[in-house]
């Protein structure tokens, strides 16, 4: 349930039992209701000496004065004292009369003043009942159950006050610290999507959109030693554009980024979910191929990449090496590699064997042909 569906008694949990209990603790009854009544009459002929009496010494107070502000906020003090004062003599203290002690206690907490001046106005306001009454011919008795009874009430009222204020100061601090969590919370997700950011950008290669070199020896581990527990084969698979130097050199380095983000792209799209696939440098990149022989990563994975590569870019050509191991036996990562690698210069030398000799910069590799021959054997 919200705040705002309860009322301020509820929120306090006073009810009339719980009135009555408080009552009884300062001894309040029936008979302190009955003498502070009879002085009703008293006070009312006095009333406006009594509330500019009371006004005239707080307004001397600066801190006071400065929260006041104006005459028109005076004057609504002034209707406010008077109605508190005629409830002190009402006669009725019941859930009503302290509700409005409730509010005072939320009215100060909201103008920002302190409690100490609440206590101190209120034993002011005392002070000049007491006058008035004990000015009003009364005997002495009557002067002295009178006096008895303002203290108690007082004492409920200051009780009161002191809870809504307490209440209102706590409501305040939980609300700053949900605005402190909420802060850290958001402060803490976008501290981590800053941080993936900047993984990211540390393991992603920005043009290609492909894992960056750097995490190819670890990722290849891995895949071994997954290879090992399963007793599967693994595959690695070297790929290098041919002739992008006399791409750049032709057509610019600007259409030679837009083939080597081509070449990303077709690669990370031909891959499975557990392929991984790396920019190795320059125009190489390598894919690591779990559960994959050599003739599968040739025939199912590079020949198919290659023949989508030839529909978008159809002069360039791949060479490609490829080196597989288990599950007889495993290799290390780096003889995985360097296998591959080899494999691949293998594939290219080949590649410029078969090319025109008169146009040996503009030759492209057939990978089809290149299968057939074994090229990467």
């Amino acid at each position: 349930m919200r705040v705002t569906d309860q009322t301020l008694l509820e929120q306090i949990h006073i009810n009339g039992f719980e009135l009555a209990n408080r009552k009884a603790l300062v001894g309040f009854g029936s008979d302190d209701e009955a003498i502070l009544s009879s002085c009703h009459g008293v006070i009312v002929e006095q009333l406006d000496e009594i509330v500019s009496r009371f006004y005239d010494i707080q307004t001397s107070i600066p801190e006071i004065a400065l929260l006041i502000g104006d005459s028109e906020t005076l004057q609504r003090l002034h209707t406010t004292q008077r109605s508190y004062i005629l409830d002190l003599f009402g006669g009725r203290y019941d859930l009503d009369y302290v509700n409005q002690r409730l509010r005072l206690g939320l009215v100060h907490k909201r103008i920002g003043l302190e409690p100490k001046y609440y206590v101190a106005a209120l034993h002011l306001l005392v002070q000049l009942l007491r006058d008035c009454i004990r000015s009003a011919g009364f005997d002495a008795q009557i002067i002295e159950r009178a006096f008895s009874a303002l203290d108690k009430i007082r004492s409920i009222d200051e009780t009161l006050f002191f809870e809504s204020y307490i209440r209102s100061l706590g409501a305040d601090f939980d609300s700053a610290r949900k605005r402190s969590e909420d802060y850290a919370r958001n402060l803490e997700v976008a501290l981590r999507e800053r941080t993936q950011q900047l993984e990211d950008m540390a393991r992603i290669d920005p043009l290609t959109g492909l894992i960056n070199r750097r995490h190819l020896a670890d990722a290849l581990s891995q895949a071994i030693r997954s290879a090992q527990r399963r007793n599967e084969p693994v595959s690695v698979a070297f790929l290098d554009i041919d002739n992008l130097q006399h791409i750049n050199e032709k057509l610019g380095h600007h259409q030679g980024d837009e083939v080597l983000r081509t070449v990303g792209h077709t690669v990370g799209s031909f891959s499975r979910a557990a392929d991984q696939c790396f920019r190795y440098g320059g125009d190489e990149f390598c894919v690591i191929l779990p559960n994959c022989r050599e003739p599968e990563a040739m025939n199912l994975y590079c020949k198919r990449m290659q023949d989508r590569l030839t529909e978008l870019l159809p002069d360039v050509s791949l060479s490609v090496g490829i080196c597989s191991c288990g599950p007889e036996t495993y290799l290390d990562p780096d003889e995985m590699l360097s296998r591959a690698d080899a494999r691949m210069y293998e594939a290219k030398y080949m590649t410029r064997e078969a090319a025109s000799p008169l146009e040996p910069e503009e030759s492209a590799i057939d990978l089809r042909r290149l299968v057939q021959r074994g090229g990467t054997g």
